[in-house]
C-alpha cells in the first residue's frame, strides 16, 4: 500500500512482563508493551504483530450498517430461505445502547439491532447472533421451533458456549 504510512510506535519494555505482549492506540501513537528480555528481532517481529492485530481489530470495529445487513441477507439464504420475505427484516444495524444483550429484534417492524460490542467478536459469532435475530422474525420466542432454526447454523453451539464465556466474564452483557 503506497499511501498507507506506518504509526509512530512506542515500545516499553518490563521486567515483570515475561511472556506477554499486548499494544493500544494513544492519540496518533501505538504503545507495545513486551518483555524485557527480548532482543531487538523479537521486539520487530512483535511490533509488526500487534500493529496487524490493531489494524484487524479496528477494521472489526468500522464494520457498517449495510455490511451487517449484507451479512443478515447472506444467512437468511443460506439457512432461512425456505421462509421467504418472513426472514427479511426491514432493518438490521449496530447500536451502542445495548449493553445488557447480544441483540435484538422487534417482529411487528421488523427491526434487527445488533450490539457494538459483537463487532469485535470472530465472524461465526456475528453469524450466530444475526441469525438468532433473524429467527426471531419467524418465531418471535425461544420455543423448540425457534432453537430448531438457530440450529441451522453449524457453529451455534460453539458460538453460544463463546458468548455464555463473554457473558460470565462480564456479568452485565448476556442474550
Amino acid at each position: 500500500m503506497a499511501g498507507a504510512r506506518k504509526p509512530v510506535v512506542e515500545v516499553r519494555r518490563s521486567q515483570r512482563r515475561r511472556r506477554t505482549v499486548s499494544a493500544y492506540r494513544d492519540g496518533e501513537r501505538v504503545v507495545v508493551l513486551i518483555p524485557d528480555q527480548f532482543s531487538r528481532a523479537e521486539e520487530s517481529e512483535w511490533v509488526d504483530r500487534m500493529l496487524a492485530r490493531l489494524a484487524a481489530r479496528e477494521g472489526r470495529l468500522a464494520r457498517s450498517d449495510a455490511e451487517l445487513l449484507a451479512r443478515a441477507t447472506r444467512l437468511m439464504d443460506a439457512y432461512l430461505s425456505d421462509y421467504g420475505t418472513r426472514a427479511v427484516p426491514a432493518s438490521v444495524r449496530w447500536v451502542t445502547n445495548q449493553n445488557g444483550r447480544w441483540g435484538s429484534c422487534t417482529p411487528a417492524d421488523r427491526t434487527i439491532r445488533i450490539s457494538h460490542r459483537v463487532q469485535e467478536m470472530p465472524d461465526w459469532v456475528i453469524d450466530y447472533v444475526l441469525l438468532h435475530e433473524l429467527a426471531h422474525l419467524i418465531v418471535p420466542s425461544h420455543n423448540a421451533a425457534f432453537w430448531a432454526l438457530v440450529a441451522r447454523y453449524p457453529k451455534s453451539e460453539r458460538a453460544r458456549g463463546y458468548l455464555e464465556g463473554i457473558a460470565a466474564a462480564v456479568p452485565a452483557l448476556t442474550d
